[in-house]
C-alpha cells in the first residue's frame, strides 16, 4: 500500500478545476512547453532531412541525438526526482534551441560536426524533458481522468507541429526544391526559447492539489543511491520488459515516414503543408483513443483491451496501405505538389495523414498503460524515462538504417513487424498488471476503539 497524497480535507475544491495549482492547468502548461520545443522539433524533422536536400547531416545528427537520448531517457526519471521540475525541464528545453541553430549554421557553412554535437546535446536535454513530462502527465491527474489528460497534453503538444508546419510552408511557398531558408530556422528558435522560459511556471508535485483534496506528490526528494538502484530494477521489472517492443517501435517509424514518405514524395512547400495535417491528425487520434480509454467501460481492464484492439486494427490497416503506396513508387521521387490535380497527390497525402493518426493513438495507449501501473510521480518519472530511453534507442537504430541506404520497403516491413509484435504483449500487460484501484477507508475509530479522536484517512491499494 502506498499513500499518494493527503486525504480529503478542507483543501477539497471540486468547483475550481482551473486553479493554477490544479492538475489540468499544470498539464496544459507542460503541453505548451512541449508545443514550443519538441513540437517545433517535430515540424523541423518532419520535413525530411531537417529541411536539407541531402539528409545525411540530419540523419547523423539524429543518430547522435537518439543515442544520448537512450541513455538520458532512462536516467532522466532519476534526475527529475533529484532536481525537481524547474532545473530539469529548463536545462532540457534549452538544448532544442541549440539544435535548430545548428541547422541555421549548416545552411551557410555546410558543417555537419556542429549539427552532430547539437544533436547529442539535445538527446541529453530531451531525456530530461520527457521524463519530467511523463511524470506530470501520468501522475498529476486522478485515476478516472488520465486518458483525457494525456489526450489534452497530446493535442496541445501537436498544435506545435501544426503551427511548425506552416512556418516552412509559408516561408518557402515560392520554392519547390532546395533547402529551407534561414527564416524557417529562426522561427523555430524563437518558439523554442519561449518554451524554455515557460518551464519556470510549472509547480512541483507537492504543490498540485486535485479536486478531491489529494496532492499529486510529496515534497520529499530522492538521493543518487536510491535512484540508481531504482533505475537498475527497471531492467528486471516484468512490466517494463513487456513494454520494450512498443517502446522501441514508437519512434522507429518516424525515420521512414519523414524521410521516405514526406521527404521523398513531395515538393519542399508541400512537405510543410503535409506536416500541418500530420500533426493535426495526431490531435484527432489522441482525443479519440483518450475518450475510449476513459469512457468505453467502467472496468479499466476492459478499457485497456478495447484500446489495444482498436490500435491494432488501425495499425494493420494503415501499414497495409503504406505497403501498397511503397510498391507503387518503389523509392522514386515524384515531387508531388498540393496543387497537382487528380489522385496523384491525394493518395500519398491521406496515407501520411493516417501515419500521424496511428502515431498518436499508439503512443497515447502506451502512456495510458504506464499511468495505470502506478500513481506517484517518482515511480512514474522512472517508468516514463525507461519508455523514452528504449524508444530513443530504437530511433537511433532507425536513423542509422536509413543513412546506410536501407531500402524504404525494408524499413516499412520492419516497422510493421515491430508494431504488430507489441499488441499481444500489451494485452498480457493489461491482463496481469492493469487493475481497478479500490479506495479503502481505514477507520481508526473502529480499529483502535471508539473515542480516541483519530481521524479517518483514505489510502489507495
Amino acid at each position: 500500500m502506498g499513500v499518494t497524497g493527503k486525504g480529503k480535507s478542507s483543501e477539497e475544491v471540486p468547483s475550481r478545476c482551473f486553479r493554477y495549482n490544479s492538475p489540468v492547468v499544470q498539464v496544459i502548461l507542460i503541453g505548451f512547453i512541449c508545443f514550443c520545443c519538441p513540437g517545433m522539433f517535430n515540424a523541423l524533422t518532419g520535413m525530411g532531412g531537417g529541411g536539407q536536400v541531402d539528409p545525411d547531416a540530419a540523419n547523423n545528427a539524429n543518430t547522435a541525438l537518439y543515442t544520448t537520448f537512450a541513455v538520458f531517457g532512462i536516467l532522466g526519471g532519476g534526475i527529475y526526482n533529484l532536481l525537481g521540475p524547474h532545473l530539469t525541464l529548463f536545462a532540457g528545453c534549452s538544448t532544442y534551441v541549440l539544435y535548430a541553430g545548428s541547422f541555421l549554421y549548416y545552411n551557410h557553412y555546410q558543417n555537419e560536426l556542429f549539427a552532430i554535437i547539437a544533436g547529442a546535446l539535445l538527446g541529453v536535454g530531451a531525456g530530461l524533458l520527457w521524463a519530467g513530462q511523463g511524470a506530470i502527465m501520468t501522475s498529476y491527474p486522478s485515476e478516472d481522468k488520465k486518458g483525457r489528460y494525456i489526450s489534452l497534453f497530446w493535442s496541445i503538444f501537436n498544435v506545435g507541429g501544426v503551427l511548425g508546419g506552416f512556418i516552412p510552408f509559408l516561408s518557402n511557398f515560392q520554392k519547390k526544391a532546395g533547402n529551407v531558408n534561414d527564416s524557417t530556422y529562426i522561427g523555430f528558435m524563437c518558439f523554442m526559447s519561449f518554451g524554455t522560459f515557460l518551464t519556470l511556471a510549472l509547480l512541483p508535485a507537492h504543490k498540485v492539489v486535485r479536486n478531491d483534496g489529494t496532492r499529486a506528490g510529496t515534497l520529499k526528494y530522492s538521493n543518487p543511491r536510491t535512484e540508481s538502484l531504482e533505475i537498475l530494477k527497471l531492467f528486471m521489472n516484468w512490466k517494463m520488459l513487456l513494454l520494450v517492443p512498443a517502446s522501441w517501435a514508437s519512434n522507429f517509424f518516424y525515420t521512414y515516414q519523414f524521410n521516405n514518405v514526406n521527404g521523398k514524395l513531395f515538393t519542399i512547400r508541400t512537405k510543410g503543408l503535409n506536416n500541418v495535417f500530420y500533426w493535426g491528425a495526431q490531435m484527432l487520434g489522441s482525443i479519440g483513443i483518450g475518450c475510449i480509454l476513459d469512457y468505453s467501460s467502467q472496468s479499466k481492464k476492459k478499457r485497456g483491451y478495447t484500446g489495444v484492439g482498436i490500435v491494432a486494427l488501425l495499425g494493420t490497416a494503415i501499414w497495409g496501405g503504406g505497403l501498397v503506396n511503397e510498391l507503387k513508387y518503389n523509392g522514386k521521387n515524384p515531387n508531388l505538389d498540393f496543387m497537382d490535380s487528380g489522385v496523384s497527390y491525394a493518395g500519398p497525402f491521406v496515407l501520411y495523414f493516417s501515419y500521424g493518426l496511428l502515431d498518436a493513438t499508439f503512443q497515447t495507449l502506451v502512456y495510458w498503460m504506464i499511468g495505470a501501473l502506478a500513481d506517484d510521480s517518482q515511480t512514474l518519472s522512472r517508468y516514463s524515462g525507461f519508455y523514452k530511453g528504449v524508444q530513443s534507442a530504437g530511433a537511433a537504430v532507425a536513423w542509422q538504417l536509413d543513412s546506410r541506404s536501407t531500402s524504404p520497403l525494408t524499413e516499412l516491413k520492419i516497422n510493421w513487424c515491430l508494431t504488430s509484435i507489441s499488441y499481444p504483449l500489451l494485452l498480457i500487460l493489461v491482463a496481469f498488471a492493469v487493475h481497478d484501484r479500490r479506495t479503502v477507508a481505514i477507520d481508526f475509530e473502529a480499529g483502535m476503539g471508539k473515542g480516541n479522536g483519530a481521524p479517518k484517512n483514505n489510502m489507495q491499494m
